[in-house]
């Protein structure tokens, strides 16, 4: 029984084999075989940068709505994000402007980079968001990010501009995340994508 189970592994074939740690994956361009860095999407371009500031923005078509539609589950989504768990008391809307069409809303929130019975690794992370729309369409933006980490013992400020761009974010060779600054850049694209795909969401 056991040179036939034997047998049967050895039979296997090779790309259901555990992938190591240290292989890049693969996938196929042009019809040739690439490696796939393992930050891939949190490297070169992933923090755009406008007039000197960092600034992710996405628009959502949002056909067959009205702008007073779209402005009401706006307002009331940014609304619930103010009372995440994760959100701070200081977590609030600071504009809500009907004639020009735009909310803005002032976050301030836990990102947790290790949590753990021994250690807890987090920064306290501050953003706007804003948001404008029109009939069957919604411009979101989050800028003005702001970072104060390790507060409890001996508190740092970064600005995001000066933390996580390509320049201070990822090593010298753009192929990888910086060892300390990185781990802030990737929380923030997940957050940000996130709350992207979940505004999306509740617009449809």
């Amino acid at each position: 029984m056991r040179r036939i189970l034997l047998s049967l592994l050895l039979c296997l074939p090779l790309s259901m084999a555990a992938q190591n740690t240290w292989e890049m994956p693969e996938q196929v361009q042009d019809g040739k075989i690439v490696k796939v860095l393992p930050d891939q999407k949190y490297l070169v371009g992933a923090v755009p940068v406008v007039d000197g500031r960092v600034v992710f923005d996405t628009v959502i078509n949002v056909p067959g709505k009205n702008a007073r539609q779209i402005h009401d589950i706006l307002l009331d989504y940014m609304t619930k994000i103010t009372k995440e768990k994760n959100q701070l008391e200081q977590s609030r809307i600071t504009l809500d402007d009907k004639n020009e069409r735009i909310i803005c809303g002032t976050y301030q929130e836990w990102l947790v980079f290790k949590s753990t019975a021994l250690v807890l690794d987090r920064t306290r992370f501050i953003y706007n968001i804003i948001a404008k729309y029109e009939d069957g369409k919604a411009e979101i933006t989050l800028t003005r990010i702001y970072y104060l980490y390790d507060e409890e013992r001996t508190p740092q400020s970064y600005k995001a501009e000066e933390w996580i761009t390509d320049e201070y974010g990822l090593k010298k060779k753009k192929n990888a995340l910086s060892r300390v600054s990185g781990k802030f850049r990737k929380k923030t694209i997940d957050r940000k994508d996130y709350l992207f795909r979940k505004f999306a969401e509740v617009l449809k």
